[in-house]
This record gives C-alpha cells, sequence and structure tokens, in this order.
C-alpha cells in the first residue's frame, strides 16, 4: 500500500510539474521541430532579396530538412533543393560571392534558392501560393495551369492545384512559415 502511495505521489508531482512547464516545454519542442539553422546567411539572403526570413526558413525544412546535402529523386540537391539546372541559371544570374559553384554549398545554394523565389514571386505578382507552386512544380506547369479555366478564373491565381503534391507541398511550406512568424516573433 505504501508503495502505491508513494508511486501516486510522485506521478501527480511528475503531473503538476508537466502542467506547469507546459507552455516553455511546448516552446522547446517547437523551436527543435522549426530550426532557423544557418541564420546568418538567411538573414543576408532574404535581405538581399527582400524576401521574410520565415518564407525562406519554411521552404528549407520542407524541402530538405535542413539537410544541406540532401538530393531528391529529381536531382534537386541541397537545403533549398535546386536541379542542376535553375541552380546555374539562378548563379548566372545572380552570382553569389565565391561564384556559385557548388550546389551543396550553404551559402550558394540558399543565395540561388531565395534568388528563384524572388524571381517566382515577382514573376506571378507577389502571389506566394503560385510562386511556391512553381518552386515545386516548374514555371512551365504553373504558367499554364494559370491559363487554363480548370485551375485559374483571373490568370493570376490558381483556384486548384492539379498535382497532388504541388498542393501538399504549398500548403505545407505556408503552415510552417506561419509557424516560424509565431514561433520567432515575425
Amino acid at each position: 500500500m505504501r508503495k502505491l502511495c508513494i508511486a501516486g505521489l510522485v506521478l501527480l508531482v511528475l503531473s503538476l510539474g508537466a502542467v506547469a512547464a507546459g507552455p516553455r516545454l511546448a516552446g522547446w519542442v517547437m523551436v527543435r521541430i522549426y530550426p532557423r539553422d544557418y541564420s546568418q546567411v538567411v538573414a543576408q539572403e532574404a535581405r538581399e532579396f527582400g524576401l521574410e526570413e520565415e518564407l525562406v526558413y519554411a521552404v528549407i525544412k520542407t524541402e530538405s530538412g535542413f539537410d544541406h546535402r540532401a538530393t531528391s529523386r529529381a536531382q534537386a540537391r541541397g537545403l533549398m533543393q535546386l536541379t542542376e539546372e535553375t541552380f546555374r541559371w539562378m548563379a548566372e544570374e545572380y552570382p553569389p560571392e565565391n561564384g556559385g559553384g557548388d550546389m551543396f554549398d550553404v551559402n550558394d545554394n540558399i543565395h540561388c534558392g531565395c534568388a528563384l523565389l524572388r524571381r517566382l514571386l515577382d514573376h506571378y505578382n507577389g502571389s506566394m501560393e503560385v510562386a511556391l507552386a512553381a518552386y515545386n512544380a516548374g514555371i512551365g506547369n504553373v504558367d499554364r495551369w494559370l491559363e487554363e479555366g480548370e485551375h485559374s478564373k483571373d490568370g493570376e491565381t490558381l483556384h486548384s492545384i492539379p498535382f497532388p503534391e504541388t498542393a501538399a507541398y504549398v500548403k505545407k511550406v505556408l503552415k510552417s512559415r506561419e509557424i516560424y512568424a509565431r514561433l520567432y516573433g515575425g
């Protein structure tokens, strides 16, 4: 009986401690789930390209989970998962400080990924949803969807995204962006 009382008392104390630490513990867990690795590079490149840091972090989290050596089935590489062709295009248009020769280099990859995000936001008149769809599915696909009444009523926004993976990607990035803004006060 005594062991049962002690066990109950320990459980009660642990429960009260968890309740008291709840918000702090939840915040600690969320910061680990939504990190801000490479913060100096992200801040510099977001500033250079006029992007929200939360958006850049959300894309990195969704694309690579902050694994700078990540490679996709489509051979997209690095933190922001750029294909060789897209990386070269952005490095040529917006040369990184060190020449932009390595897709796995954190600085070059974030620089070129941010350049692409800026290019897409400008191309799609600031529509984050459409720009993110193009980041995932390609400009050609998204331009075609915007021309089709089936996916766009006004030629500027998408009311449906025909690729399920792209639709899920856009939702995931936007949700992560919202969480980053809440967690870090952006």
